[in-house]
């Protein structure tokens, strides 16, 4: 990375994350890999993008396309400038040194893609918020993350000045818009096109992800710069296998670290392109993996089902493949994807605590009814609830290690998911003898009914196998008698006449497939499940 990064000690002399992070005897046990050092000086945006503009012209990639975005397109030189410009507005005119956060909402385009980079690029420390949040969700992250500047989509920052003002901070905003114009592209016009990465440490803070929300009650995770490159080392390695002639696209936000690992990380890493637009419903996604030519894809189970349902499906036949994470891929969606397009569908487990995917396979390791293996780098097992490991074959809770980990920033909740070294991950898993997990269900929703412990999973693969069921949900509901009764939530693939009669035709219907005594005793039919913006199920909101 040459002389400009050769400090050893870290310019990130705004210490205010790095003292709010878990004492050292909660943090879990980190497992080193080859290619990333644990520490000495390490910048991310210098490997992202600096390293694909700098030595030998003949390994260079400028002039290759980093991102298309409707019609535009940015080659990795222009990606490389607008980073740079960007990065010297933060700097000079606001004043943002290393070890400051800076909060960015806006929905996915290159200009959040710029912004992230430029972040990196500084020292500073990047929050990534959802574009739907509103003014008190904010108010939440603000307090907890104290940012010094907002660089924020003028179409929606009203919220987030709200939030500002509500929480009485001293963040500054500055807004641009999407395909050019707005505050911060008029400080770029002024600004130099160059700008070196600054020496951070391979264990500087990078960012602050925040998980999805899906239990109601997010929390932030803290993640170092060589966190970054570590998932490119382990998941985008070994279960993407990138070419620089990639190109990715996907429905998962950058906010989360799912989608900044799958539509920003890993294409930079190799040197291909990504594709970054707003919102697609599954029609429009599959025509712009056809319109782009995508080759690999990151969105949930939900909408490779629901592209199953579209009239051209072969329209993503020139991927190569798919990527399904963010909640679990029923066994009959993934079959008759791979049937009906021809493309491998992979599954991968992961966490916003453990940045991005530890547990998953690709191609011929593929079995079915299990998600994978731990990916190279990490390691897994399954406890009960002593921290012993448990026999294949036996539900527990799946436990991770590897090179990296949970740091909540400020929460007291980290002796709940690191414990003796292991992170804690909330999932009920059983592991076979290869080493393949089966994901069961999130423990918080494992039903207990009758004294048996139920899987919503295996009701909810059992329910979709039925022609008239588009979508499902099924969770635990009090219940007087049992403790808890089975309810499932289904979507119709099409209006019935008789509603009673289906409820009892999908009872009978799980009853013959699976043990009768895990059969949905409560059906109701919704026009649609509530997620969130990345697609993920929010069981918590069906709950009673």
């Amino acid at each position: 990375m040459g002389k400009k990064l050769s400090q050893t000690q870290s310019p990130q002399h705004d210490r205010f994350v790095h003292d709010r992070l878990p004492r050292t005897k909660d943090l879990p046990q980190i497992l080193p890999l080859p290619k990333i050092p644990l520490s000495g000086q390490l910048n991310c945006a210098w490997f992202l993008i600096d390293r694909h503009l700098e030595g030998p012209t003949d390994n260079l990639i400028g002039d290759r396309i980093a991102i298309k975005s409707g019609e535009r397109t940015w080659t990795y030189w222009q990606l490389g400038s607008h980073v740079n410009q960007i990065a010297n507005v933060l700097k000079q005119d606001y004043r943002i040194e290393p070890g400051n956060r800076v909060l960015i909402r806006g929905a996915n385009s290159p200009e959040v893609a710029a912004v992230w980079l430029a972040i990196q690029k500084i020292g500073a420390i990047a929050i990534t918020t959802m574009p739907l949040l509103r003014a008190g969700e904010l108010a939440t992250l603000i307090d907890l993350s104290k940012p010094q500047l907002a660089v924020c989509d003028t179409a929606i920052a009203l919220d987030l000045q709200t939030a500002i003002d509500d929480t009485g901070s001293t963040c500054a905003m500055i807004t641009y818009d999407v395909g050019g114009g707005g505050a911060l592209y008029h400080a770029m016009a002024g600004k130099s096109d160059k700008c070196d990465a600054c020496p951070t440490l391979a264990d500087d803070i990078s960012i602050i992800g925040f998980t999805s929300g899906t239990t109601g009650n997010p929390k932030a995770t803290v993640h170092y710069h060589r966190d970054i490159l570590a998932i490119c080392e382990t998941m985008c390695r070994h279960i993407i296998r990138p070419v620089t002639e990639d190109v990715f696209i996907g429905t998962v936000p950058l906010a989360f670290t799912f989608g900044l690992g799958g539509l920003l990380v890993f294409p930079f890493y190799a040197g291909a392109c990504t594709v970054l637009n707003d919102r697609y419903s599954p029609q429009q996604l599959a025509e712009a993996i056809e319109h782009y030519q995508a080759s690999v894809c990151f969105t949930v189970p939900t909408f490779y089902q629901q592209m199953l349902r579209l009239n051209d499906v072969n329209s993503v036949n020139g991927l190569r493949l798919a990527i399904s994470s963010g909640e679990a891929l029923p066994e009959p969606v993934r079959q008759l994807w791979q049937n009906r397009t021809g493309v491998e569908l992979a599954e991968v487990l992961g966490s916003t605590e453990m940045l991005h995917a530890f547990a998953g396979a690709g191609g011929s390791a593929i079995k079915p009814g299990f998600i994978g293996p731990a990916i190279p780098g990490f390691e897994l097992a399954v406890l009960d609830e002593k921290g012993n490991r448990l026999e294949a074959g036996e539900i527990g809770r799946l436990a991770v290690k590897g090179p990296t980990g949970c740091r909540y920033l400020d929460d007291k909740r980290q002796g709940d998911y690191v414990q003796n070294g292991w992170n804690i991950t909330g999932d009920a898993c059983v592991m076979d003898q290869d080493g393949y997990v089966a994901y069961h269900t999130r423990f918080d929703d494992m039903i207990i009914s009758a004294g048996y412990n139920i899987s919503g999973l295996e009701i909810e693969n059992a329910l979709l196998a039925h022609s008239m069921v588009a979508e499902c949900a099924v969770i635990g509901e009090p219940d007087t008698e049992r403790g808890q009764i089975v309810a499932a939530f289904v979507v119709l693939a099409q209006a019935v006449k008789n509603p009673g009669d289906m409820v009892l035709e999908l009872q009978d219907h799980v009853r013959q497939n699976i043990a009768p005594y895990k059969y949905p005793r409560r059906i109701k039919f919704v026009q649609q499940l509530p997620r969130n913006e990345s697609g993920k199920l929010q069981r918590f909101r069906l709950r009673p």
